[in-house]
C-alpha cells in the first residue's frame, strides 16, 4: 500500500504529529483539522474500511479512540467530542485506510447537521500541530489514563 499516505505515516515515510503509538494503533494530529486537537485514531495494519477488519481489530482501535478522546478532551478544554468514521466515498471517506476521527468541539463552534464537516477545515501551521501534539502526549501519559 505504497500510494496510502496513512501507510506511508506509519511506515514513517511521511511526516505526521503523532500523539500515541503501539504495535497495532497509531494516533496522529490531522493536518487538515476541523478544530484544533482533531486526532485520527488509525491501525496499522491496513484496512481500506470498517467492512475489513477483524472485531477484534476493531474493538482495540475503538479502546484506544475512546483513550485518545479523553486525552484530547482535557488537553483542548473541550465540552464535546465527535468521533467519526467513514466507510466509502458516499460517507464522506477520503483516505481509504481505516481511520476514526476524534474531533473536539465547544459551544461556539456549533455543528452543523446538514454538512459535510470536512468542507470547514482549513490546513493549521506546523508549529500549531506540534504544540497540540504535545498537549494531548502530557495527557496520554497522565497516570489518570
Amino acid at each position: 500500500m505504497s500510494e496510502c499516505v496513512f501507510c506511508q505515516i506509519i511506515s514513517k515515510q511521511a511526516p505526521a504529529n503523532i500523539v500515541y503509538e503501539d504495535e497495532q494503533v497509531v494516533a496522529f494530529l490531522s493536518n487538515r483539522p476541523v478544530n484544533e486537537g482533531h486526532t485520527l485514531v488509525v491501525p496499522k495494519k491496513h484496512h481500506e474500511n470498517i467492512y475489513e477488519i477483524p472485531e477484534e481489530k476493531a474493538a482495540y482501535l475503538f479502546k484506544i479512540a475512546k483513550r485518545v478522546a479523553v486525552a484530547v478532551r482535557d488537553a483542548v478544554s473541550a465540552e464535546g467530542i465527535r468521533i467519526v468514521q467513514n466507510n466509502g466515498w458516499a460517507a464522506g471517506q477520503v483516505i481509504f485506510h481505516l481511520h476514526v476521527h476524534v474531533i473536539p468541539m465547544k459551544p461556539h463552534e456549533g455543528f452543523a447537521h446538514g454538512k459535510a464537516y470536512r468542507d470547514f477545515s482549513s490546513p493549521r501551521l506546523q508549529e500549531e500541530l506540534e504544540t497540540d501534539a504535545q498537549k494531548i502526549r502530557k495527557q496520554l501519559n497522565s497516570p489518570s489514563l
